[in-house]
């Protein structure tokens, strides 16, 4: 979610963030558990299981990579995307909807968690390089920038063969997108939202996919966002000096440079409540 040392993360009614001391922040909705990260330490990315569909409870879980290579998780377990605690050797973590990928170094990818729409079909994958989660579909780019996607493909959300030069992809709810080399974003899936209005972003060096709008930032650190707007999400022209952006279900974060966060969208849960947080840094 370029995002494999992931520090920000929103999922439908929490958010995360990784300091830059290795310790987690969380705040939201924690009816499962999901903001149990008090207790995490040299953790150095963090991902959050979104719940796009309105008609879920909203129960989610969260996971943490450690240095080590070895991977933290809490939260909503149903189907087993929170057993990870077995994974070794790992690079890099996304976290969807009642599942969990991880990165191996060899570029082979590991999945828990539901399967029912062949989401977790990735064990033929291989040089891969970045990875996300969607709704009901997983994407990964390999290392010769081109896109892999398995899982529901209803909206056309898995259509990203043709794709080229990609550096990182981001999973919404029926839509992908991709950042190419050049700054360039594309995208594939449910035009509906507007989501997928993106085809004319320029200079951009990272973006995510939230339920129904995704987020891009500039090299500039302005913020660009596209899609549904319906709980103020989208209304992030007035940001400026960001440097790295996460896009929940209905509310967006914006990493500043000086280590605090900003946010836009629905707050109902307290998704929103990072006034007091510092020290969340790349690196």
């Amino acid at each position: 979610m370029f995002a494999d040392m992931s520090v920000l993360a929103a999922g439908r009614r929490h958010s995360v963030g990784r300091r830059f001391d290795g310790t987690v922040l969380a705040v939201g909705h924690s009816a499962a558990g999901e903001c149990r990260v008090e207790r995490w330490e040299d953790v150095v990315a963090v991902a959050a299981g979104n719940v796009h569909t309105a008609a879920n409870t909203g129960r989610s879980h969260t996971v943490g990579l450690r240095s080590d290579g070895t991977v933290l998780a809490t939260g909503w377990n149903s189907d087993g995307q929170c057993d990870v605690a077995a994974w070794h050797g790992v690079t890099a973590v996304a976290a969807g909807w009642r599942r969990t990928l991880g990165l191996l170094a060899d570029g082979r990818v590991l999945a828990v968690g539901r399967s029912a729409e062949g989401q977790c079909d990735v064990r033929s994958w291989r040089e891969t390089v970045a990875l996300c989660c969607g709704d009901w579909h997983s994407v990964g780019v390999q290392s010769d920038g081109r896109a892999l996607a398995v899982g529901n493909d209803r909206r056309g959300q898995c259509a990203v063969d043709g794709w080229r030069d990609l550096v990182a992809v981001s999973a919404g709810a029926v839509h992908t997108v991709g950042l190419r080399a050049d700054g360039r974003a594309v995208a594939a899936g449910d035009r509906a939202s507007g989501a997928c209005a993106v085809e004319d972003w320029e200079d951009v060096v990272a973006l995510d996919a939230g339920s129904y709008h995704t987020v891009g930032v500039t090299a500039s650190g302005r913020v660009l966002t596209a899609g549904d707007n319906g709980h103020g999400q989208c209304e992030v022209g007035r940001w400026r000096g960001v440097v790295a952006v996460a896009a929940g279900s209905t509310h967006t974060l914006g990493l500043r440079a000086d280590g605090t966060v900003v946010t836009a969208g629905n707050n109902a849960d307290g998704q929103c409540d990072v006034g007091a947080w510092s020290g969340v840094r790349l690196r």
